[in-house]
């Protein structure tokens, strides 16, 4: 294996086709919408140069300045609600639901394959208020609570957002944590029950620290995920009420189809790559720390 993968030919062969077509599929795009930045128009009107000018606006536009907001916000609480949910389940599955675990993470796993637009519309029956009160309203009013409109404020609609997203997608995650801790050795986990390890500290001694590769990728998975968060969005709010929902990739795309202002849509663009590479470094620059250790 040393040998064939010291040389530069076989490795070459063997990656060569998968990086070209990665770059023919990622990189030439982004390369193509850097270009587009440093101009204005759109296809009808044509393009006219204006340097640095969309990077200029960039800084200055307070719906951008919102919708940075709004992705950061939405990306951290989504984030965590996927990962600890999903590690939660994960746990649940090896340690309580041995012979049941495969039916409840099909059960789990069920909504990450419903189209979009279908959980949307589930969610919006759900919530709504007129002209039929949904469930939830419903459960509110025999408890003796007036009914919500659950997506006419700001704060109701990010909510529901959170609680949407993180039911969708946390099966997806439950799953792939679920392999990373059925890798445990057997033999780890007894030596450490007979050492007295159990509940919580077997956790956080033996299960974190030799699942944490795993849990690492299921983190940058759920953060580039949900800072690129589109279609659920658009499915369940439209960005409403008036931007209060409004991410950058739904404000990119708005000001360049909806608009036609291609140039500014593309440097919305470069700012959200740019805050994905960020934002992927970090987690890379953060767990260098070995969770072995103390």
């Amino acid at each position: 294996m040393h040998r064939v993968l010291g040389d530069r030919k076989a490795v070459l062969i063997l990656l060569g086709p998968a990086l070209l077509v990665h770059s023919l599929i990622m990189l030439v795009p982004m390369v193509w919408s850097l270009g587009y930045s440093f101009t204005s128009g759109n296809t009808i009107e044509g393009f006219t140069a204006n340097g640095l000018g969309n990077f200029q606006r960039l800084f200055t536009d307070p719906a951008v300045h919102d919708a940075l907001w709004f992705t950061a916000k939405y990306a951290v609480v989504v984030t965590v609600g996927q990962v600890v949910a999903g590690y939660l389940l994960a746990l649940l599955y090896v340690f309580f639901l041995k012979r049941a675990s495969a039916l409840v993470r099909t059960l789990v796993f069920f909504p990450v394959v419903l189209p979009t637009v279908a959980v949307g519309l589930l969610f919006q029956k759900l919530f709504q208020v007129a002209p039929q009160t949904g469930p939830v309203n419903s459960l509110l009013n025999a408890v003796g609570i007036d009914s919500v409109d659950w997506f006419g404020s700001a704060g109701h609609a990010f909510w529901v957002l959170i609680v949407m997203d993180v039911w969708r997608s946390m099966g997806f995650y439950a799953v792939l944590l679920f392999a990373g801790i059925l890798d445990i050795p057997e033999e780890v986990l007894e030596s450490a029950r007979l050492d007295g390890a159990s509940g919580l500290r077997l956790v956080r001694h033996i299960v974190l620290p030799m699942s944490f590769p795993v849990l690492l990728s299921s983190l940058i998975f759920s953060i580039n995920g949900t800072l690129k968060a589109f279609d659920s969005i658009v499915a369940l709010t439209g960005g409403g009420p008036g931007n209060a929902t409004t991410p950058l990739t739904l404000y990119m795309f708005q000001t360049s189809f909806t608009y036609g202002d291609y140039g500014y849509g593309s440097t919305v663009a470069m700012l959200l790559t740019v805050v994905c590479l960020l934002v992927t470094l970090v987690v890379f620059r953060v767990s260098r720390r070995d969770l072995t250790e103390g």
